[in-house]
C-alpha cells in the first residue's frame, strides 16, 4: 500500500485537478492499494469542501482538517502519523509538482534508497526565489553532509520507519532528509519536472531565507551535538574563559611591573566579560547535559536497520546435539 500525504493551505482551485492526475498515475502506471491523505492546515477558502466532495466519491480520499493554521511540519506531521502504508510520498498541492513522476521515485525508492527526494532542476519560479534557493541548498549541502540540489522540494517519497523515527517540528519538515541521513538512513535525488503555478499563490517571501537559516542551525546543532551539547556550549566556555583568564593575567603582570593603574584600560571590563561569558556557557552546558540524561531515552540515539533473533529452541537444540 502506498500513501500519498499533500498537505494544504488556501488551495481550492487546484484539488480537484491534483485529484485526477494522481487517480490516472495510480490506475495506470502503479496499480494496487493507495491512499491520498489531504492534510487542511486551517484554510479559510473552500478547500475543505471540496476534499468533502472528492471523498464521497472517492473512498481512497482521507482529509484532515486544523483548527487554525499550524504550518506545513504540523501538517506532514499529521499526515504520517495517520498514514497507514510502508511507503509515503508527500507533495504539495498547487500542482507545480507533477504526479507522473511518481513511477520514478519508486523504482529509485526499490533500488535500497530510504528517502528519495526530487529536485526541481528546471525550477518554474521568479529568480529572486531561484536564486538565493541555490545558495541555501548549497550551505545546507556543506553544514549538513547531506548532498541534495534541492532540500526545499516538497516531492519526496519515504520508508514509513523514516518517518517514524524522524520528528519534525517548527519549520524543519525541508530538513526531513538531513536528519534521516544523520541517523544513517540512506538519501538518494532524481530530477523531476517542475510546472509553473496555476492556481493560488505563493505561502513563502522573503523572511522565509531568515527563518531557513536559523533552522538550519537547529538542525546543525541537532545532527552533531544533540547528545553532547556540552561540547559545544562548555567548549566554546572553556575557550572564553581562557581568553579572560589570558587578558587578566597581562593585566597582573603590567600592574607588577609598575605600569599602573590599569583600571581604566578597555582590556581589564573586556577581560572580566569574558570570563562571566564563559562561566555562563559552561554551566548551559552542564544543565542542557543533566536534562538529556533524563529526557532522552537509549534507543533514540541509534537507528535499527535489521535484527535476527534465535529461535526460542534454538538453545535446547544445541544442548540436545552436544549431549549425542
Amino acid at each position: 500500500m502506498i500513501t500519498v500525504v499533500v498537505p494544504l493551505y488556501n488551495e481550492e482551485g487546484s484539488l480537484a485537478a491534483l485529484h485526477g492526475e494522481l487517480d490516472a498515475v495510480f490506475r495506470g502506471d502503479v496499480p494496487g492499494p493507495v491512499e491520498f491523505l489531504f492534510v487542511d492546515d486551517g484554510s479559510r477558502d473552500g478547500s475543505w469542501r471540496v476534499l468533502s466532495e472528492l471523498a464521497a466519491r472517492d473512498p481512497r480520499v482521507h482529509a484532515i482538517r486544523f483548527r487554525r493554521n499550524f504550518g506545513k511540519a504540523a501538517a506532514l506531521s499529521a499526515g504520517f502519523r495517520a498514514a497507514q502504508s510502508e511507503r509515503i510520498f508527500t507533495l504539495d498541492a498547487d500542482l507545480q509538482d507533477d504526479p507522473a513522476e511518481i513511477p520514478r521515485l519508486l523504482a529509485r525508492l526499490e533500488e535500497g534508497s530510504d528517502v528519495v527526494s526530487g529536485w526541481k532542476k528546471n525550477r518554474r519560479d521568479p529568480w529572486h526565489k531561484v536564486y538565493p534557493s541555490r545558495v541555501f541548498n548549497w550551505m545546507v549541502s556543506m553544514l549538513s553532509g547531506c548532498h541534495l540540489h534541492d532540500h526545499n522540494c516538497g516531492f519526496k517519497l519515504y520508508r514509513r520507519e523514516v518517518v517514524r523515527e524522524v520528528e519534525i517540528y517548527g519549520e524543519l519538515h525541508r530538513f526531513v532528509p538531513v536528519l534521516a541521513h544523520a541517523r544513517g538512513f540512506r538519501v538518494a535525488e532524481i530530477e523531476v519536472n517542475h510546472r509553473p503555478r496555476r492556481h493560488g499563490s505563493s505561502k513563502y517571501g522573503f523572511s522565509r531565507f531568515l527563518k531557513g537559516f536559523l533552522d538550519l542551525l537547529t538542525v546543525r546543532f541537532l545532527t552533531r551535538f544533540r547528545q553532547r551539547p556540552l561540547h559545544i556550549l562548555g567548549g566554546t566556555g572553556l575557550a572564553l574563559l581562557g581568553l579572560g583568564a589570558l587578558g587578566l593575567l597581562y593585566l597582573a603582570v603590567l600592574w607588577i611591573l609598575g605600569f599602573r593603574p590599569i583600571g581604566n584600560r578597555p582590556m581589564l571590563f573586556y577581560s572580566i566579560a569574558l570570563l562571566i561569558v564563559g562561566v555562563q556557557l559552561l554551566s548551559l552546558g552542564i544543565l542542557a547535559e543533566l536534562v538529556n540524561a533524563y529526557s532522552i531515552r537509549c534507543e533514540d540515539t541509534y537507528s535499527i536497520a535489521e535484527t535476527i533473533q534465535a529461535r526460542p529452541d534454538s538453545s535446547a537444540e544445541a544442548d540436545s546435539r552436544q549431549t549425542r
